[in-house]
């Protein structure tokens, strides 16, 4: 039987002494109640600010920040990281895929924890062109989460090709992507404030904390990459600590879509880090085919894009439909009182009865006091249907896709 280190004790213990004490001391609100007139005062009074950045509009500033921001989104980062994984470079995809994980964690907490507006709508004028960025306006301000992913994310790419580029233009092609990156980080936070969506404070925010996150990330990247492909107990670790993630997530004033958004990409980050660790070896090491060498062609990848997308799609759609026929299943006969707010409509607005079992329901008890705040009476069983369902989607693209790809001689 494997030991379990114990620093993952350690870890998982000091996360659940983390969320009994933030429960037991009202941290959230307290935090909240100095840090959010603060903010929500500068909000206000770069309002004029806002207004006099608005005062450039155009029908191709408007079309250009919208589609803008809609490649920086979490649907196009979803979208995109698969393909690094395929392409054949796998430690920019795991490496991405956990900073855009941690980012968006830490984004959505604060986010959260200070429950700031966004610039008022009117005088402001708010331009949202999609559903996701009308899902977007929902959340708190501070930060500007686009603003902080482009930071943080394109600032690990610039890491990344500057130590694995090798030309005889080299230094001109540096150049270039890092003028690239730069432009495309001021474009998205002044995009931000163009559309109304941010105060200059919510970027200026972002861009402190990615900054900061880079700087912590450069620090213990490489060791976070050597125990996930190598490390000991590194499955049943990470999905103990992102079930622990689900708990220790502040509740926000009034409710957001915040959390939901963490759910899913801690979920990604499950099923990516339990898929690697599994098949390393032979699907993620530094000497698989990369796009553009030798075993790696353009019409190959083509290839693979075109048969991974439908199965990862599929694995999606199969994972939550798994998921809502066995989560409520379990957690009856576990006796732990879920609702459902949109997946499962039987249990909506109902708690499950417990179970007979003594055992199970002191087992349910002690979970309810531990993880249940007070004016709350169940779990809501959508956010163990949406862990599950983005895990298994992750864990195809990093498994299962490359299992197919093998099959297949691609």
């Amino acid at each position: 039987m494997e030991t379990i280190p114990t620093w993952q004790v350690v870890s998982l213990a000091g996360i659940l002494g983390w969320i009994l004490f933030s429960r037991l001391t009202n941290l959230t609100v307290r935090v909240r109640s100095f840090t959010q007139p603060f903010v929500t005062s500068q909000v206000e009074n770069w309002i004029s600010f806002v207004l006099r950045v608005q005062s450039l509009k155009h029908p191709f500033l408007d079309a250009f920040f919208s589609y803008l921001s809609c490649i920086v989104s979490v649907p196009f980062y979803t979208g995109f990281l698969p393909l690094l994984f395929w392409s054949g470079h796998c430690k920019l995809g795991r490496q991405m895929t956990l900073l855009m994980a941690f980012c968006n964690y830490t984004g959505n907490c604060i986010k959260d924890i200070v429950s700031a507006p966004r610039p008022l709508s009117p005088p402001v004028r708010r331009l949202v062109i999609t559903e996701e960025e009308k899902e977007n306006a929902l959340e708190y301000g501070l930060p500007s989460s686009h603003t902080l992913n482009t930071i943080c994310l394109s600032g690990y790419l610039l890491y990344y090709i500057i130590n694995n580029f090798d030309s005889t233009n080299g230094f001109v092609f540096k150049l270039v992507v890092i003028s690239l990156l730069v432009t495309l980080s001021l474009l998205i936070g002044i995009g931000r404030i163009y559309l109304g969506m941010h105060s200059l404070i919510d970027v200026l925010g972002a861009a402190v904390l990615g900054t900061m996150i880079l700087v912590l990330w450069f620090t213990v990247h490489e060791r976070l990459d050597s125990f996930i492909t190598s490390g000991k107990n590194v499955t049943s670790f990470w999905a103990s600590f992102a079930f622990l993630l689900l708990f220790a997530y502040p509740t926000p004033e009034l409710p957001t879509p915040s959390f939901e958004f963490h759910v899913a990409f801690n979920g990604v980050a499950l099923g990516v880090v339990s898929g690697i660790n599994r098949t390393f070896s032979e699907f993620h090491n530094e000497y698989v085919p990369r796009l553009f060498g030798p075993h790696l062609g353009a019409t190959m990848f083509f290839k693979r894009v075109m048969i991974g997308l439908p199965i990862i799609i599929a694995v999606k759609f199969v994972s939550k439909a798994l998921a809502k026929g066995l989560l409520p299943l379990i957690c009856n006969l576990m006796g732990v009182p879920i609702k459902s707010s949109s997946y499962v409509q039987p249990v909506k607005g109902a708690t499950v009865s417990a179970v007979k079992s003594q055992g199970v329901g002191q087992l349910s008890g002690y979970l309810q006091k531990i993880f249940l705040s007070p004016p709350e009476e169940c779990y809501d069983v959508d956010t163990g249907i949406r862990l599950l369902q983005y895990a298994g989607l992750s864990w195809s693209v990093v498994e299962l896709v490359p299992l197919v790809f093998q099959y297949m001689r691609l």
